[in-house]
């Protein structure tokens, strides 16, 4: 139903954060919610999650997070909860390197994953798992935007803090990330 709001995170806490867009103010479910800022404007990619006795937003800071939580989460006796813990300490690309390498022992060290579901996990999902081609995109734009900033001066630390905190997307433009990354470094 939603594919992603632009908004304001107003709050985080240890297992969501609060995503103000339009002056309502919507609770999401996230990986890792210490990655998103205080009052910046963001983009949080959403899947819109309906069981019988709860209706959930989970939100992204990628597309490519988004894409693995929905396969994930199609992997039969793997739900919500144990995706968003396999997603809060991997990134997309470990995922798909343990998946295509076979690497059950990869997945049974998360929380309520054990062999039998974590082999189920990689029957379902090898040679079903791609890359999304906007992510390779958004490196590169975070790649021009970390050289711009390096030739305004800002230290390396400077960069490489700020840089993890930029969400962009295929539609940034570089001028745009670097007015982002430029309010972060202000903060």
């Amino acid at each position: 139903m939603y594919s992603y709001f632009k908004g304001e995170v107003t709050e985080i806490t240890s297992t969501h954060i609060t995503c103000e867009v339009n002056n309502v103010g919507y609770l999401i479910k996230v990986p890792n919610p210490y990655i998103f800022t205080l009052n910046t404007p963001t983009i949080i990619y959403i899947h819109h999650h309906v069981r019988e006795d709860a209706i959930e937003l989970y939100g992204f800071s990628t597309k490519d997070e988004k894409i693995f939580f929905e396969k994930l989460i199609s992997v039969k006796g793997l739900g919500p909860k144990g995706a968003l813990a396999i997603l809060a300490s991997s990134t997309p690309s470990e995922i798909k390197e343990a998946v295509e390498n076979g690497e059950a022992k990869y997945f049974s060290k998360f929380p309520g994953i054990g062999t039998k579901l974590s082999q189920q996990i990689i029957l379902d999902l090898k040679g079903k798992v791609d890359l999304d081609v906007e992510s390779k995109v958004a490196d590169v734009r975070i790649e021009e935007t970390s050289l711009a900033l390096k030739s305004l001066g800002y230290s390396s630390t400077e960069i490489k803090n700020v840089i993890k905190k930029l969400k962009l997307d295929n539609d940034t433009t570089l001028a745009e990330a670097v007015k982002m990354a430029l309010r972060l470094l202000k903060n």
